[in-house]
């Protein structure tokens, strides 16, 4: 009897990670978790870090365990991971430096500094893409700024997702979902807005090449396969932002409005182009790839990510709440109270989320919200409302 073919998918996301073993027996996918763990930046001296190796280890962990089960013929491995974010690699392939958070104070003011030297339209017309703090763009920009030599030392960039791919399988290359989050990719010619970084200063050579969704890297390499004694998988980039592979899971018909909230909130639809236009500009929305050549036209805005922080907040102050807890609270909340703009830039960077909503909340003349029920219903109903809002200008 033929055994089933096993799959092992790796989601990273900005808040957790967890690892899956997919069965295919012929006919029926089953999915099973095979381990799942937190994911969150490290301050040090001031600058806010991901734990990359960290999380190399975990999804090392994972993948040991559905090499352990056994129950199925493992064929390939691949990863998806948040956009935006990457890391650098010197000559010899070795990381130089742990990743910096999206969420890090470098880039504040950077995007405006940036839009002061090369107008919004033409930044628009050779990515398609929203502009927003976190962007890559900024990212490289304030890194030149603060640390120079390293982007001269450096190699290679490579997206989140990429570095795992690359460590997995030696290879090195930008998979296209992943490249779209960046603010240097040509949504039209499909190819790096290299005009743009050289009217900036950032050094082109660093970019690798950019792949299609679905494309494979090659074998795992050997020496991942004797440390985690797994077979000798094929490494495949799937649509590596995770939105992307989300979008395609969802299988949805072009032009249907999705909203996928996690960490970010994303609310768009697909498209078979990419829409870079006047208007697409003035809407602030932003074209990002996905499977088989579609566009994802969307907005992105704030997400859950803001609860978090809260309930992180209220464990530092004793209060441990569970997911369902909030909820409840929540429902049990008076409605419409405070409705709060997610997207304020006060709400962007870590902290003590729930003194930054009080601080919005009086400042426009709402009811201040004290309990953590309350808090919560603030955070959902202006992310209710800012789907509401965002549906109505796609429509």
């Amino acid at each position: 009897m033929a055994r089933d073919l096993g799959f092992i998918a790796v989601d990273l996301g900005a808040s957790s990670g967890r690892v899956e073993l997919l069965r295919f027996d012929g006919d029926r996918l089953t999915i099973d978790e095979a381990h799942r763990f937190p994911n969150r930046p490290v301050l040090a001296h001031d600058t806010l870090y991901w734990d990359v190796l960290r999380l190399w280890d975990e999804t090392c962990a994972g993948i040991r365990w559905c090499a352990r089960v056994g129950e199925c013929e493992l064929r390939s491995v691949g990863v998806d991971t948040w956009g935006v974010d990457y890391a650098l690699l010197d000559r010899r392939g070795r990381l130089l430096g742990n990743p910096i958070s999206y969420r890090d104070t470098r880039t504040a003011g950077v995007m405006e500094a940036v839009l002061a030297e090369v107008p919004r339209e033409v930044i628009f017309e050779a990515t398609g893409t929203q502009f927003i703090r976190a962007n890559t763009l900024y990212q490289l920009v304030a890194a030149l700024r603060d640390d120079p030599l390293c982007l001269v030392s450096a190699s290679t960039l490579l997206m989140m997702p990429d570095l795992f791919h690359y460590w997995l399988s030696g290879t090195t290359a930008c998979e296209l979902t992943a490249a779209t989050t960046t603010q240097f990719f040509n949504a039209v010619t499909r190819r790096w807005s290299t005009s743009l970084l050289d009217r900036l200063g950032i050094p082109t050579r660093i970019l690798p090449a950019v792949v299609e969704p679905a494309t494979s890297a090659g074998e795992i390499v050997a020496s991942v396969r004797q440390a985690q004694a797994v077979p000798a998988l094929t490494v495949v980039r799937p649509a590596s932002h995770d939105t992307a592979s989300a979008v395609a899971a969802a299988a949805l018909r072009l032009s249907s409005v999705y909203i996928s909230c996690g960490t970010w909130s994303l609310i768009g639809v697909e498209l078979n182009e990419p829409k870079v236009d006047r208007a697409t500009l003035c809407a602030n929305f932003t074209n990002e790839g996905g499977l088989s050549g579609t566009w994802r036209y969307l907005r992105n805005a704030a997400g859950l990510w803001l609860l978090e922080e809260c309930r992180r907040s209220w464990a530092a102050a004793g209060i441990t709440l569970s997911h369902s807890e909030v909820a409840a609270a929540a429902q049990a909340a008076p409605r419409l109270q405070s409705p709060i703009d997610v997207d304020h830039p006060a709400l962007f960077l870590p902290g003590d989320m729930p003194t930054a909503i009080r601080q919005q909340c009086a400042s426009r003349g709402t009811p201040i919200p004290e309990t953590p029920g309350q808090l919560a219903r603030c955070v959902l109903e202006g992310l209710a409302l800012r789907y509401r809002a965002t549906v109505a200008e796609i429509n």
